[in-house]
């Protein structure tokens, strides 16, 4: 297999539903098969399976992750624990989850009770809640981290099939946070909550010929703020949030808490970069006509217009398309000099701009492995999308490689639950705490019960 076959699969069009084989979302790569699926109806059988098992285990989540994340040889077991799922429990300032419960679910119950999470949802809301938390899942904005580090409690069943909470304050709780599935099974979670808010998020379109000054402004000014970075015609196309007004609360609740348009404020200045970034994608992807969930990720920047709404209608908008989507996270106090960097790099490559780059900064987490552990961080974003025969553009993946390879040298450290190079990281350089959690991993797994060769790589 080739480096860019490893790093880059190729995606299998042709599944067909009686086929044993068990998939990941993005069709990319075989994890398993369906004879070696569990699903627990409770904690309790869970820990009767790990007791009266005696192989590999990796649990399987929404498959939203790269394969290689989830695969098991065919003697070991992939389990699902869609039956761990819903609300358990809740008080005025918290509210306790299985660990299979969606993204989406939650949102959706912490609006009925007029709560919400403290921090930015990623944007795509059918991952399980365990999973989003293993790889770090983040939003946007300096005053929040990852969902992860919204966690109170975290309650596991660990390879022997005994149980452990891990309580925030405890020593080992920063290990539990971010995981990768590698100490145990989560069962549930207790995450903070607050008061349900509204915001509203003005769009606009500006050039990027400041970016490396506009980017922490905008993000110093306003508690939400992503940006998408059309490097081929040097422009921006910028969200910024903050908490809505008064008359917009009062719209917005007449309407049912639906999202409010702000009729007023439309924009169509990047329609002309929209039309020329839609040719590329059609080329890259060989799909013609308008139809396509990809292409309207990009059709959706046209004739943008500020809204009202909560933060969950305003920011978790992702369209879950198969693609390959690496995402980089470097120090928020070096970024003005990367984005300098990437534009000379720019100018003298000229590479292939399959999508614009995706730029969102989160606040430091406290998680020993999340990529923004112990400092604020911009995270770059890039995306390549399948085509239909689910081929992937050469020069779309040559741009991927180059420019990983840039901000890894910066310091970088990749998204767990995305693609990326592991041989362009040395991780204990990267990540402080990461001899401390191989070695708590050692203590709780020493038969290695939760590697698969993935795992193994990154701590053996």
């Amino acid at each position: 297999m080739s480096r860019d076959a490893h790093l880059y699969p190729l995606r299998q069009t042709q599944v067909e539903p009686s086929d044993d084989a068990l998939w990941n979302w993005a069709q990319n790569t075989r994890i398993g098969s369906r004879q070696q699926v569990k699903r627990p109806a409770n904690e309790a059988e869970l820990q009767e399976i790990m007791r009266q098992s005696q192989g590999r285990v990796r649990v399987m989540g929404s498959r939203l992750s790269p394969g290689r994340m989830l695969q098991v040889d065919e003697n070991h077991l992939l389990l699902d624990l869609s039956a761990l799922s819903g609300l358990i429990a809740s008080d005025e300032n918290s509210a306790t989850f299985g660990a299979g419960t969606s993204l989406q679910q939650i949102y959706a119950t912490l609006t009925t009770m007029d709560r919400m999470l403290a921090s930015s949802p990623g944007v795509i809301a059918v991952q399980t809640l365990a999973g989003a938390m293993a790889t770090g899942t983040h939003g946007q904005g300096l005053q929040q981290s990852s969902l992860a580090d919204e966690a109170l409690r975290i309650r596991m069943v660990l390879a022997d099939g005994s149980l452990r909470e891990f309580v925030r304050g405890q020593e080992d709780f920063s290990a539990a946070q971010v995981t990768l599935g590698a100490l145990g099974i989560v069962t549930a979670v207790t995450l903070r909550t607050a008061p349900f808010r509204i915001f509203t998020c003005h769009k606009y379109a500006v050039t990027a010929d400041r970016l490396e000054q506009d980017l922490p402004r905008w993000n110093e000014a306003y508690p939400f703020s992503k940006a998408w970075w059309f490097v081929d015609d040097n422009l921006m196309h910028v969200w910024n949030a903050h908490e809505a007004s008064p008359e917009d609360r009062q719209r917005y609740e007449q309407r049912g808490r639906k999202v409010v348009e702000h009729a007023d404020t439309g924009d169509d200045s990047l329609n002309d970069t929209i039309d020329q970034t839609l040719a590329h994608m059609h080329r890259d992807t060989q799909i013609h006509g308008k139809g396509g969930k990809q292409f309207r990720t990009v059709t959706r920047f046209r004739d943008f217009t500020d809204v009202t709404g909560d933060i969950y209608q305003l920011f978790c908008r992702g369209i879950a398309v198969p693609q390959i989507n690496v995402e980089i996270g470097v120090p928020l106090e070096n970024t003005p000099a990367i984005i300098s960097k990437i534009k000379s790099w720019y100018a003298r490559n000229q590479p292939h701009m399959h999508y614009p780059v995706i730029l969102r900064c989160t606040g430091a987490s406290s998680a020993w492995l999340s990529p923004a552990y112990g400092r604020p961080t911009c995270f770059f974003g890039f995306v390549v999308y399948y085509a239909d025969d689910g081929s992937l553009s050469q020069e779309g993946l040559h741009f991927l490689t180059d420019v990983e390879k840039l901000l890894a040298e910066e310091g970088g450290r990749p998204h767990w639950g995305k693609y990326y190079d592991d041989e362009r990281y040395t991780w204990r350089e990267i990540y402080p705490r990461w001899d401390e959690f191989r070695a708590l991993r050692n203590q709780l797994d020493p038969q290695r019960r939760f590697s698969n060769d993935y795992i193994i790589t990154l701590f053996d």
